[in-house]
């Protein structure tokens, strides 16, 4: 499992590619160092063994003189050829010192019961080889010789027990194939690496599709809900392309119905509660005249009709947002907005702009980031114990804007679900409300980000990172 979450599907595409070209490089390299180090060997050993016949033949000429009918290299019935008479005085070893050599390092023979070689010593010969050789069988093997690997040829002479022996470096044949087998295992590595890069290449094109529906999904659940894909029409992505689209067509459709009812059931509520509201305000301004009895009750009143017209602001608020109010962007002085909402909502001065800030500006809607320094002031001065200041200064994308509060703070379990529409604490005991969800919807839409940590002095402190520039 954890296996497969390290590598992705992409990598398994490449990693299987790249495996392949080194197990069919492997294959393939073996095969070659088989067929082409058996073929070098055969034909060295045939070379070897030519010679070695000529130079035999070579020898008998100077031994015996010119009668061809007795070669060597003709495999002569040495029953017939009993009879030939040797020259007389020849130098067996001035004859060897003469035979014509390609690549043979010592010739030896024996002849008339003796050994005669100039550098080469009979005794490193095998004893059946030679035993054989001299009962006129043909004969070559690989022998060491001084640490050196030579292949011994023997071949049988005209008289019955006389044999001639030629050994035969074979270091350069091993030279070649050691250089060979090196550069077959860098080939199949160089393949092997090859095919990754091919299998990169091929689960790129292969997986771009899926990249698409990916970046549309992401889009789709940042409150994109027109995103589509464009897909419909290929063979093997069409179904999936159509159904992810109809979904989001029935999301889209589904949230601008929950939108306008939302925003119909808060219009039609805000008659009623103006004149709540109005009722509340005209009993307040008399209320020195109402029993001591009756005096709570109508506060706890006015307070839940005070609450009650929030949540009906923030309905109309997010239903707006929901039914795809686009907004207007406008280049405004951060600092000054900021102060001028802040100070608003808490009522009094909370604000303070730091030097470096107060040059900034932003592409922003104005309705929006307003909304956003309201509900976090006024969510720390209802909830939170009051607001403890404001602060904006310089910094992360362009601007960072600090608002603190004197609350209890806020768990680290429920610092992403106070964002949420309706959320709950994680004890389930205390609603959060629409105030906050309003806020980050409204920061992610001017390409910002929101989040809340624990204040140095106690409480927790709000931060906003937007995007600016200086004016």
């Amino acid at each position: 499992m954890t296996l497969r979450r390290r590598f992705g599907l992409r990598d398994r595409v490449m990693l299987a590619y790249g495996l392949l070209a080194l197990g069919l490089s492997t294959v393939l390299a073996f095969v070659t160092f088989a067929v082409v180090s058996n073929y070098l060997t055969s034909q060295r050993e045939n070379s070897a063994i030519v010679e070695t016949r000529e130079n035999a033949s070579v020898l008998y000429y100077g031994l015996f003189g010119p009668n061809t009918d007795c070669l060597p290299k003709r495999s002569p019935n040495l029953g017939e050829c009993s009879s030939i008479e040797p020259r007389q005085g020849v130098n067996v070893l001035a004859l060897l010192s003469a035979l014509p050599s390609a690549d043979s390092a010592t010739s030896m023979t024996y002849y008339d019961n003796r050994w005669y070689s100039a550098t080469g010593s009979p005794n490193d010969l095998p004893a059946d080889m030679l035993a054989a050789v001299r009962a006129g069988s043909e004969q070559h093997r690989r022998i060491e010789v001084g640490g050196q690997e030579v292949l011994a040829v023997g071949v049988p002479m005209v008289l019955s027990g006389d044999a001639f022996f030629e050994w035969h470096p074979v270091g350069r044949l091993d030279r070649t194939l050691r250089l060979l087998k090196v550069a077959l295992v860098v080939a199949a590595i160089l393949t092997g690496l090859l095919g990754l890069a091919v299998g990169r290449l091929a689960s790129t094109v292969a997986l771009r599709p899926l990249a698409k529906l990916t970046q549309v999904a992401a889009a789709v659940a940042r409150g994109r809900l027109d995103a589509r894909l464009q897909a419909e029409d290929d063979p093997d992505l069409g179904g999936l392309a159509r159904s992810f689209n109809q979904t989001a067509a029935a999301l889209e459709q589904r949230v601008i119905a929950d939108a306008r009812f939302a925003g119909d059931i808060s219009h039609e509520l805000r008659t009623p509660l103006m004149t709540m509201l109005n009722s509340m305000q005209l009993i307040q301004n008399h209320r020195a005249e109402l029993p001591p009895a009756v005096r709570e009750p109508v506060e706890l009143l006015g307070d839940d009709l005070d609450r009650f017209r929030r949540l009906v602001i923030d309905l109309l608020e997010i239903s707006r947002d929901d039914g795809g109010d686009q907004g207007s962007r406008e280049i405004v002085r951060i600092a000054d907005l900021v102060r001028a909402a802040a100070d608003t909502a808490a009522g009094r001065e909370v604000t303070t702009v730091a030097h470096d800030a107060e040059g900034l500006t932003l592409q922003a809607d104005k309705r929006r980031l307003e909304r956003v320094i309201a509900n976090l002031v006024e969510n720390a001065e209802y909830h939170a114990g009051g607001c403890k200041g404001v602060l904006v200064q310089a910094g992360g994308l362009g601007a960072l804007i600090y608002v603190d509060d004197a609350g209890p703070g806020v768990p680290v379990e429920d610092r992403e679900r106070i964002f949420e529409r309706f959320g709950r604490s994680e004890d389930n005991r205390r609603g959060i409300g629409l105030g906050l969800a309003i806020v980050a919807r409204h920061v992610e839409w001017h390409h910002g980000t929101i989040r809340v940590k624990d204040r140095p002095e106690g409480g927790a402190r709000f931060i906003v990172e937007l995007p600016a520039k200086t004016s």
